[in-house]
């Protein structure tokens, strides 16, 4: 059973008495057809602000609303925002020194504010059932459509308000990391595993191979759910347990993206041979930790690891880590950044050659 939402209706507000922060874009885009949609049929979805009067969404519709001169408005006043939230939607200079947000910080401010902005939307879906105007533009359309409608689905306008950027995936693997952590359904080896790798992020470590061990443990419970069912054929049961013995022999020496791929196609494996009724228990091939191969991964991965590391070096002071790090530790820094240039360059001829061909 749902909650209502903390909040009250507000009757004339002073349109001008809202405070709309900085973490707001500034660029509405066309606004003409939301401007002639409240001048036809009135303001459908109300404003939602904060007790103290600052935007937390609507700023497409207060714009519209200046722009036809209209002094007051009804407004939603939404309770019950944390602290932190409020400071946030109140910040007014960017250039104003603030304690930058950790990445917990960030994840928590981000799902309190996409569950605003999601009651928001559904709150003007209900009023805009029986008819489509401009107003319904504001929170609709993809991270790549024209401004008026790059506000619109909820993750991306939040993740956008919080950390300046449209992308959402690091933070929504935080929070999936925290909710399993949590999660008492999951096995207790899953909840710890993910647990350890909150605390690991709240260290300063990276989210994506903490969101690959988490997969790859899940991966493993449910190998040993197998191995452990009555139900399931002796085989199977042995199949599993063999594969999952065979990935936790791996797991001090494969990489995360390794240990995920290993962990996963075990457990396809086990899950053929139930589906296909096989006999023999065969002992898994890791060859992409023993032979020492590469393990190709999709783009998908390549987009991830870079934008988990996107400005990554404003994080740190370079007069602290080049005598901190050990002359291996060194080493394997300097390979990174010379295998990072070469791939680089490589990837830029294959464009520049692929662009020519179009051209």
């Amino acid at each position: 059973m749902s909650t209502v939402p903390a909040g009250h209706i507000e009757l004339e507000r002073a349109v001008d008495s809202i405070i709309v922060g900085r973490r707001h874009r500034q660029d509405h885009g066309d606004l003409a057809p939301l401007v002639e949609s409240i001048r036809r049929n009135g303001l459908l979805q109300p404003i939602t602000i904060t007790l103290d009067g600052h935007l937390i969404c609507g700023a497409r519709r207060l714009a519209a609303l200046k722009l036809l001169g209209i002094k007051t408005v009804n407004v939603w006043v939404r309770s019950g925002i944390s602290d932190r939230l409020g400071q946030l939607l109140a910040e007014q200079d960017e250039n104003v020194l603030h304690k930058p947000l950790t990445q917990l910080e960030a994840a928590a401010l981000y799902r309190e504010l996409k569950t605003l902005l999601a009651e928001d939307a559904a709150r003007r879906q209900e009023a805009t059932r029986f008819q489509t105007t401009a107003d319904d533009a504001e929170d609709g359309g993809a991270n790549l459509a024209p401004p008026q409608f790059e506000q619109g689905k909820a993750r991306a306008q939040a993740a956008r308000m919080v950390t300046g950027r449209a992308s959402y995936t690091t933070l929504e693997r935080i929070g999936r990391l925290e909710d399993l952590a949590a999660d008492e359904s999951q096995p207790e080896p899953v909840r710890a595993r993910a647990a350890e790798e909150v605390e690991r992020i709240k260290a300063g470590g990276s989210v994506y191979p903490s969101h690959l061990r988490v997969n790859a443990e899940l991966s493993l419970a449910e190998l040993n759910q197998l191995a452990a069912d009555p139900a399931q054929s002796v085989e199977v049961r042995e199949r599993a347990r063999v594969e999952a013995d065979a990935v936790r022999a791996a797991e001090q020496e494969a990489r995360a993206a390794e240990l995920e791929q290993l962990a996963k196609a075990a457990l396809a494996r086990v899950k053929a041979a139930k589906a296909s009724g096989e006999k023999k228990p065969a002992r898994p091939a890791l060859t992409a930790v023993n032979t020492g191969e590469p393990v190709p991964f999709p783009l998908t991965a390549f987009l991830a690891t870079w934008d988990d590391m996107a400005e990554w070096w404003t994080h740190y002071d370079p007069a602290d880590v080049g005598p901190a790090l050990t002359a291996e530790q060194w080493a394997r820094f300097e390979e990174t950044i010379a295998g990072t240039i070469a791939f680089t360059d490589a990837a830029r001829a294959a464009r520049q050659d692929r662009a020519e061909h179009i051209a």
